[in-house]
């Protein structure tokens, strides 16, 4: 789950990073940070090393993820927006969220914080990509995808509580966060703002 997604996450942060026509070097941070970010924020959160620092591989699956975006760059005109770009990237949310299910239950930690490491390893780091891109995270204001690492992680505490094996749960954890962020994609679901539902009460009360 974790080599799927150092190399999908840091294929969709380099490409965002050519979309704003960073050079390599910027691209290769930006690919580097949306791959490792979350996971080293998951290791600190759980009191272990990260990954990232332990182990040359890791960093040469992220570097594989970013030399992939600019080649895919070079052959498509719209790569941010190929439906290539976008399964690469809900791939790599399903795997990150499950990674971070994983490690949290090993950790012990409670319900809760499997939910909520699995979700911050899934999106941690696309957020701070975000922000080396100069705008605010858009897991905090646009389109349904955070959401789909809580209902994944969700998912795998529930299997595990019920007493699933341990690939069981993975497979039904990272098959509901692809799915449902593939349907998100598909059918353009975004959670309601606060004015949205204000103004959906005023129009019901004018009725």
């Amino acid at each position: 789950m974790n080599t799927v997604g150092l190399v999908a996450f840091a294929l969709v942060g380099a490409t965002k990073a050519i979309r704003e026509e960073f050079d390599v070097f910027g691209v290769a941070v930006v690919g580097l940070v949306t791959a490792f970010a979350g996971g080293a924020t998951r290791d600190l959160l759980v009191n272990r090393v990260p990954l990232a620092l332990r182990s040359v591989g890791e960093i040469s699956l992220g570097m594989l993820g970013v030399g992939l975006a600019v080649v895919v760059s070079i052959v498509l005109d719209s790569p941010d927006d190929h439906p290539v770009t976008l399964f690469s990237d809900a791939v790599g949310l399903a795997a990150f969220t499950t990674a971070g299910a994983i490690v949290a239950t090993d950790a012990g930690v409670s319900g809760f914080g499997v939910v909520a490491i699995a979700t911050i390893n899934a999106v941690g780091g696309g957020a701070f990509a975000d922000i080396l891109l100069d705008r605010s995270p858009f897991i905090l204001f646009d389109d349904f995808y955070a959401s789909c690492a809580v209902l994944g992680g969700s998912t795998y505490w529930i299997a595990v509580t019920v007493g699933a094996t341990g690939s069981t749960a993975a497979a039904v954890c990272a098959a509901v966060t692809v799915g449902t962020r593939m349907a998100a994609v598909t059918y353009g679901w975004t959670l309601p703002t606060a004015q949205m539902l204000g103004l959906a009460r005023r129009e019901t009360g004018n009725r």
